[in-house]
C-alpha cells in the first residue's frame, strides 16, 4: 500500500493523514466543503500530502477511509470505491445524525447500512471505538510492551487482513472482533468505546493510556444490548 484516501477530514480523518504520513503513506484528503479548504492541513503533512473531492480521493486510495456524519453516508462515492478495502470510522449519534429505524431496532450496524450503500466494497470497522486525541499520541512502534490495539470487524478476511497492515503501519495492534454484525460491541455506549484508552473517566476529559489486545478484548466481551 502506497497512498490512503480519506473522505471525510475532521478530527479522526486528519489524525490518521498524520500517522499515516509519518509512516511513509501518501494521503489523499477529501471533504464535503472542498479541496480549497484543506490548504492549510496539506501544507502541514507536507509533499505526501494533497486534497481532492471525495471521488478523487476514492480512486487514488489503496485503501480508502471513510470518515463522514453517519448522516452523509449516502454521499460517499460507491463507483470509484468497486473492488476497494472501505475502513469505516463512523458512529451513530442520533441527536446529531437524525433516527436510523435499523440502528434503533438493533436489526444492523452502521458498517453494515454502509456495506449496504456500497455493495461491490469490503468494509471493515475501525477507529470509531478511540478519541481522536488518544488515536493521535498512542502510537507505537511493533513490539512495543506499551503499544495499543485497536478492534476491527468485517465480513471480508482478506480486508480485514488488509485492514491490520495498514493499522499495524500506523503504530497499533489489532484484535478482530468478527463480522460486520459484531461491530455494535464497539459502538458508543459500550465498554469498549473511548474508555479503555484513557486514564480515567470521562475518556474525552482524561489523558490517554494504552490498552493491549487483552484489555480490549475484555472489554469488547463484556458489551451488552
Amino acid at each position: 500500500m502506497t497512498t490512503v484516501g480519506l473522505i471525510g477530514s475532521g478530527n479522526i480523518g486528519g489524525t490518521l493523514a498524520r500517522l499515516a504520513v509519518a509512516a511513509g503513506i501518501d494521503v489523499v484528503l477529501s471533504n464535503s466543503r472542498g479541496p480549497e479548504t484543506l490548504a492549510d492541513l496539506v501544507r502541514e503533512l507536507g509533499e505526501r500530502a494533497r486534497a481532492g473531492t471525495p471521488e478523487e480521493a476514492a480512486a487514488a486510495g489503496d485503501i480508502v477511509v471513510v470518515t463522514v456524519p453517519l448522516k452523509a453516508y449516502r454521499d460517499v462515492p460507491a463507483d470509484p470505491l468497486v473492488g476497494k478495502v472501505v475502513i469505516d470510522t463512523n458512529n451513530y449519534y442520533p441527536e446529531r445524525d437524525g433516527e436510523f429505524p435499523d440502528l434503533e431496532a438493533g436489526t444492523a450496524t452502521s458498517s453494515e447500512l454502509l456495506q449496504r450503500h456500497l455493495p461491490r466494497s469490503r468494509v471493515v470497522k475501525a477507529f470509531n471505538n478511540i478519541y481522536f486525541k488518544h488515536l493521535a499520541v498512542l502510537s507505537r512502534p511493533a513490539g512495543a510492551s506499551d503499544r495499543t490495539a485497536l478492534p476491527i470487524a468485517g465480513d471480508d478476511s482478506e480486508a480485514k487482513a488488509a485492514a491490520a497492515q495498514f493499522i499495524n503501519a500506523l503504530g497499533y495492534d489489532t484484535v478482530d472482533i468478527g463480522g460486520a454484525s459484531d461491530s455494535w460491541r464497539t459502538h458508543p455506549d459500550t465498554p469498549a468505546y473511548g474508555a479503555p484508552y484513557a486514564v480515567a473517566a470521562p475518556f474525552w476529559e482524561n489523558d490517554a493510556a494504552p490498552a493491549d489486545a487483552e484489555t480490549v478484548r475484555k472489554a469488547v466481551d463484556a458489551a451488552e444490548r
